[in-house]
């Protein structure tokens, strides 16, 4: 019997009230095609009704691959469970699910996404659920919000458990009855092959998940080749785990990009291929943020400011002292930007995103590059919420996890919002100030835990444009100042808190604000010419 289906059988397979499990990451890996057809027929029959989706990263964008927002329909979607959501500019019309979420048309959850895939693994065999302290004094809490993101989502999924003497979070599993996911290639049987992709994610875990709970599996690919024609070390998902075989020729390899095989790892691309960052104010901090690494290490980096620090050291000469590992699961090679953030060119290679996620919630890597919104006076740190401009942030996606033992975290941002800023005279020039402190009494939303950090002995570095920052167990100590700001006046002032500092403040090296490289070594600890940062 032929498993070939068009996406419109395929959406006719999702009754009233059923969970449905989508793996993507924005658009990296999207079934946008059957989550389409999903839409489709709910407009033309009203059904499927009250469903739940489950999305462990982001499904879609907010240019041009839909992805939760064909579902996004009041009646249709009941409750979300997301690691993290389509975001973009704020001068841009919020995704349809934002509006949902605003409104309380849907019950919505901020899950972290290392957590939901563990979910999905439980639910797969069987067990109740995941036991964890990833997400512990953070909005995951509840003692906090516990993933809510509105009133409507009032049904706890997360509570605090005392286990062998300590404390945990445990989030009961989710059980889902349809698994939607993506490959480039089916052959008949339903094998599933990867060749065009830029990372597996997590769609074997979804699978397991929906198949052996007496679910089904749809899966979306490019093409259909004959049985027996895809080598078995190829195959991701075996066929016997696949119900249904949904072919969309034109699926995009990610946001904006019908196909590019140094994504997938097909091709490798010249270094010189790749530009370097614009000099500005987020190339200067950047280039800070580089400083704290050294030789040999294994980072991540996430989205913002510190996804330049890769073209810093390429810049310098420094590419390969490095491993770069994201959570879409590249691990080495030159992590992308823009819209094409979560894939890398020339990597070594892919981890399914479950087992990245093993890895950082362990706090296996040596470091992490990470941006912020608000930080405060626990040196805690908010990525995951900004009420004024809620589709501005996509939620925390993997940050909680990432972030719940890492040894080492450099966060990364502007010290106010708005401020004017100018590099003038190797040093930085404030045309105007910012109205909005970014250094405040208490987060928004805790995505990071200052208070643990400490407890655990995190090593957490802050770097800004006028200054670096350090956490210690008395609060948020100045350690640096960059050349033209006055330490009074541009940032004491300039934050809600007050701020301890350093008795061995020093300046940052001026070579940071020139527009030449810096000479930058990770030999031994990053230094530049013998003066360490």
């Amino acid at each position: 019997m032929s498993k070939l289906v068009s996406a419109a059988q395929a959406a006719s397979l999702i009754r009233d009230g059923m969970v449905v499990s989508v793996s993507s990451s924005s658009g990296l890996g999207c079934p946008d095609a059957v989550l389409a057809a999903i839409g489709e027929r709910f407009e033309a029959e009203g059904h499927p009704k009250n469903i739940t989706t489950l999305h462990p990263i982001a499904a879609g964008d907010m240019y041009g691959i839909k992805g939760i927002d064909h579902l996004a329909k009041p009646g249709l979607l009941r409750r979300t469970l997301c690691g993290s959501y389509p975001s973009g500019p704020s001068s841009s019309e919020p995704p349809q699910i934002w509006k949902m979420i605003g409104d309380n048309s849907v019950a919505a959850y901020n899950v972290p996404s290392g957590i939901l895939f563990d979910m999905h693994r439980e639910a797969a065999a069987k067990r109740p659920g995941v036991l964890t302290k990833v997400g512990l004094d953070t909005f995951a809490d509840p003692r906090h919000q516990g993933c809510a993101m509105n009133a409507a989502a009032s049904e706890p999924i997360v509570s605090v458990q005392q286990f062998d003497g300590e404390e945990w979070l445990y989030f009961r599993s989710i059980v889902p009855d349809v698994s939607i996911i993506r490959a480039t290639t089916a052959d008949e049987r339903g094998n599933l092959t990867y060749e065009h992709e830029g990372a597996y994610l997590g769609g074997l875990e979804q699978a397991l998940a929906a198949r052996n709970n007496g679910g089904i599996v749809i899966a979306q690919v490019k093409r259909v080749v004959e049985n027996g024609t895809l080598k078995p070390h190829d195959v991701r998902v075996p066929g016997v785990l696949v119900d249904h075989i949904v072919v969309a020729a034109d699926q995009l390899q990610t946001t904006l990009t019908p196909y590019d095989p140094a994504i997938s790892g097909e091709i490798f691309r010249p270094l010189s291929s790749f530009r370097n960052a614009e000099m500005n104010v987020q190339k200067v901090i950047a280039r800070r943020v580089a400083m704290e690494l050294a030789d040999g290490m294994a980072v991540n980096i996430g989205f913002g400011i510190s996804a330049n620090v890769p073209r810093i050291l390429l810049e310098e000469g420094q590419h390969g002292k490095v491993t770069w590992v994201i959570e879409q699961g590249a691990v080495g090679g030159v992590p992308l930007l823009d819209f094409k953030f979560g894939c890398s060119s020339n990597a070594d290679a892919f981890m399914p995103s479950p087992h990245q996620f093993i890895y950082f919630q362990a706090g296996g890597f040596d470091a992490s590059l990470l941006s912020f919104l608000q930080i405060d006076r626990h040196g805690s740190v908010n990525v995951s919420k900004l009420s004024a401009r809620p589709h501005v942030t996509a939620g925390a996606g993997g940050f909680v996890d990432i972030t719940a033992r890492a040894k080492k975290i450099v966060f990364s941002g502007f010290f106010t919002a708005g401020a004017k800023l100018s590099l003038a005279d190797g040093g930085i020039r404030i045309d105007g100030e910012g109205k909005v402190k970014k250094v405040v009494g208490e987060v928004e939303h805790i995505s990071f835990s200052g208070k643990r950090a400490v407890a655990q002995g995190q090593d957490i570095t802050y770097v800004t444009e006028r200054c670096v920052m350090k956490l210690t167990p008395d609060g948020l100590m100045v350690t640096e100042l960059a050349p033209g700001i006055d330490l009074q006046r541009d940032v004491l002032a300039q934050a809600e808190i007050p701020l301890g500092v350093a008795n061995d403040l020093i300046v940052t090296p001026d070579a940071l604000y020139r527009d030449r490289p810096i000479g930058l070594s990770l030999n031994g600890g990053a230094s530049l010419g013998g003066a360490h940062g």
